[in-house]
């Protein structure tokens, strides 16, 4: 697996070369770029180039003791995706990191292509800012690993997702260091949308999990973002793009060929 060094720390990830305009795909929190692996077949397979990184403090990038932050992921992700000459790629990402890749655009709104959030909290409902608020002395304590576990296990899956995927999510993300599970569940807790109302072009989509409560207030992100499109996956958890990659993939396909034939 290639990587390149970027202030002392090395950031791991997949690529793929291709004829069409690039993709980068940005995996959630405590995961690891495998999580994104059948987005990464399909687009590549339609002759996308493709990024799948390892986000720092995640699977077998570095891991330094620090505090996390969006705005770090996300420069990192600019950061190689000049390393490696991708102009204007869209940006794809689940849960945490359809929120770096929002964040992104906001801050450097000539950079994405298009942006799609898979079942991505960017725009907290008070209820979901109390919980994490809740929740992040927890994970910080002496439990806080099989706390993220608990947490992972009663809220992201369904009664009818796959039981073995299930098993493998959570051994990944329980074993994520302490100060990638605190300071990144502060991030999640602390981050302000705001900035977006005005600011975000590009065409922007919002893919939400087969759950009675989307993880987004999408009434906030329209009014931020009044272009947004919205779509809905069917029996599917949290982790939509692994349980039913098939019909994320299709939305994406469709949604990435309409961002282009608009330019």
């Amino acid at each position: 697996m290639p990587a390149l060094i970027r202030d002392g720390v090395r950031l791991h990830f997949d690529f793929a070369a291709g004829s069409r305009p690039p993709v980068v795909l940005i995996h959630g929190f405590c995961c690891d770029h495998t999580f994104m692996a059948a987005q990464f077949a399909h687009l590549s397979a339609r002759g996308h180039a493709v990024l799948a990184p390892d986000l720092r403090g995640h699977g077998a990038s570095d891991k330094p003791e620090q505090r996390y932050s969006f705005a770090e992921f996300g420069d990192d992700i600019a950061w190689l995706c000049a390393e490696l000459g991708l102009e204007r790629p869209a940006f794809v990402g689940h849960s945490m990191g359809g929120t770096i890749a929002f964040d992104l655009a906001v801050r450097f709104p000539r950079l994405p292509r298009a942006v799609a959030l898979l079942d991505s909290a960017t725009t907290l409902s008070e209820a979901a800012h109390a919980g994490l608020a809740a929740l992040v002395p927890v994970l910080a304590g002496p439990e806080g690993a099989a706390a993220l576990r608990r947490m992972v296990e009663a809220a992201f899956f369904l009664p009818t997702d796959d039981r073995a995927l299930c098993a493998r999510i959570l051994d990944v993300m329980g074993s994520a260091p302490e100060s990638l599970r605190v300071s990144g569940a502060e991030a999640l807790r602390d981050y302000d949308p705001t900035p977006a109302h005005g600011r975000l072009s590009a065409p922007l989509l919002y893919i939400a999990a087969n759950e009675p409560t989307p993880r987004s207030d999408l009434a906030r992100l329209a009014d931020l973002v009044p272009h947004l499109q919205v779509a809905r996956t069917v029996g599917s958890g949290h982790f939509c793009q692994m349980e039913v990659p098939a019909q994320v993939n299709a939305m994406l396909e469709r949604f990435l060929d309409l961002a282009l034939a608009g330019e």
